[in-house]
């Protein structure tokens, strides 16, 4: 009896051990307890995709834990990576770089003055591929001066150079020994960077791992296992996190959140989980295509209407419950040169229908359609389908505009199709988002004449010409004042022509659990530093 007692006893321990795992909070432990506080797994809507960093489909989180830049940029200016310290010529054309020594790559070949040859001529031999980067076209020469420095030589002086050497793609670096007939424009072999974390394996459509470098030059991380998940976002993202299944999410580089923000609310009154936000990183807007002759979004009337429709005070305070502030202009103020006086278009439907009105855009007896010249006023709006605030955000907009007579089209795709038809001109209206804190007003400005991002939402202005001239006068003008002025001369125009329609400021989010630390962000909203991250 003694001996079937012990049994039972023993049994029914088990029993309520088991059933004390399924119980309520039980998930967030689970997970910590299978990470060991060495592991951490985190949801996706989208998969990794080609990790070649001088090339554009990868996810770009992912590319800044594996591959590394000579300088960063962070609050403080430009500060030191795989560069230890730079030099300027007088005349503002040659940058020498003394690198970090000891550095080697994931598969043990050495950082060194060749291998950063190597990758920037590679990038430079591929160059129409990169014509959104005004650096691109500026190298004249990558030159080794010895084993640890090297230097550029730019055709020109370029104010910018440091920035954009400091972006998470393309001027960073990969292993020679990935390169392919010592190209990387046609692909790589593998992805062995000098990041803290190295990509171990990958299976499309589910799943990546990355573990940690434990010689990296920076001190080995903490968090020894990153697991990025590839889940729909919404509610199954949701239902992961509460079963531990994954337990950290974040605003991913199209500026998508995988869940939203009453969800985030829910996780983080359980205690079990925190959200993180950064300061206002970006601008996010509607892209209209200028160029497109034969949709009434052509015309300026037409995109200053649609820009009165836009409800922003309802879009910040309903769908993003206050977290993102309304945008006014495509630049918040806080950017750099981007604090211009320009007039302020308020939602305003009545206006909306004048413009039209007067634009020869009438409505039918018994309202509808507006129609000019037997022709209707209607369109399509891109939207990311893994991205449930734009779907809800392009929702209410085509409500709007229905009730001033434009009829607006919805359609979901995936991120890389949408950034296709930018780059080939095939929309009419898309979603997108400035380039952010680190990089504007430069690079995204520097975009609308790349024919590879804001060309077509440009060219069809009347002042298209004048604003290439400009920008190219402002990369290379040395005086801050002539900079300044130049700047605000091209805001103004894009702003006059309505072809960037500001929406909300955003920021990148976080959804994290309770015990992770470390949690912060870079000056960019592409990267977030995972090697900072711990679980107490």
């Amino acid at each position: 009896m003694t001996t079937k007692l012990a049994a039972l006893m023993s049994a029914l321990a088990a029993i309520i051990t088991l059933l004390a795992g399924c119980g309520g909070g039980g998930e967030a432990a689970t997970a910590e307890s299978a990470n060991n506080n060495e592991e951490l797994v985190f949801a996706v809507s989208k998969d990794l995709n080609d990790m070649n960093p001088h090339l554009y489909t990868g996810s770009m989180p992912a590319q800044g834990m594996v591959y590394e830049s000579l300088v960063e940029n962070t609050k403080d200016g430009i500060k030191p990576l795989l560069a230890e310290s730079w030099e300027i010529s007088e005349d503002g054309k040659t940058y020498t770089f003394h690198l970090r020594r000891n550095v080697t790559f994931h598969d043990g070949e050495p950082f060194n003055a060749e291998a950063v040859k190597k990758n920037i001529e590679a990038v430079q031999r591929n160059a129409s591929k990169h014509s959104w980067i005004k650096l691109s076209s500026k190298i004249a020469s990558c030159n080794v001066v010895d084993e640890y420095t090297v230097e550029f030589v730019l055709t020109e002086p370029y104010y910018p150079t440091l920035l954009e050497l400091s972006m998470t793609r393309p001027y960073v670096f990969i292993s020679p020994q990935n390169f392919i007939n010592g190209e990387t424009k046609d692909g790589v072999s593998g992805y062995n960077g000098t990041g803290p974390y190295k990509l171990v394996e990958h299976k499309p459509e589910q799943y990546a791992v990355f573990e940690a470098n434990d010689n990296y030059w920076g001190g080995a991380p903490k968090i020894k296992k990153i697991t990025s998940k590839v889940l729909p976002a919404g509610e199954t993202t949701f239902l992961a996190l509460q079963k531990g299944e994954v337990e950290f999410v974040f605003t991913d580089d199209r500026g998508a959140d995988s869940i939203d923000v009453e969800a985030m609310n829910r996780l983080a009154d359980s205690g079990d989980y925190r959200i993180i936000r950064s300061e206002p990183m970006n601008t996010k807007m509607i892209v209209a295509n200028s160029s497109k002759t034969d949709s009434p979004v052509h015309e300026t009337a037409v995109r200053e209407a649609i820009w009165h429709s836009i409800d922003r005070e309802t879009i910040s305070a309903q769908i993003f419950n206050g977290t993102e502030t309304v945008a006014e202009t495509l630049f918040s103020s806080n950017i750099r040169y981007a604090d211009v006086e320009l007039k302020k278009r308020s939602y305003d439907p009545d206006k909306a229908g004048e413009l039209l009105e007067e634009a020869g855009w009438s409505l039918p007896d018994g309202g509808g359609t507006r129609l000019k010249a037997g022709k209707p006023l209607a369109m399509k709006l891109y939207y990311d389908v893994n991205s449930s605030s734009q779907k809800t955000e392009a929702e209410l907009i085509q409500n709007t505009l229905k009730k001033i007579g434009l009829q607006l089209e919805l359609v979901g795709e995936e991120a890389s199709s949408i950034a296709n038809r930018r780059a080939a001109g095939d929309y009419d209206l898309l979603f997108n988002q400035t380039w952010g804190l680190a990089y504007d007003p430069q690079s995204t400005i520097a975009a609308f004449a790349s024919k590879s991002s804001y060309y077509y939402a440009t060219s069809g202005i009347a002042k298209a010409e004048e604003l290439y001239n400009k920008i190219d006068e402002a990369t290379v003008a040395g005086d801050e004042e002539t900079r300044k002025s130049l700047y605000a001369d091209i805001l103004t125009i894009v702003h006059d022509e309505a072809v960037f329609i500001p929406i909300t400021n955003g920021s990148v989010t976080v959804v994290a659990p309770a015990s992770l630390q470390g949690v912060s962000f870079k000056q960019t909203q592409f990267e977030l530093p995972f090697e900072r991250m711990y679980f107490e």
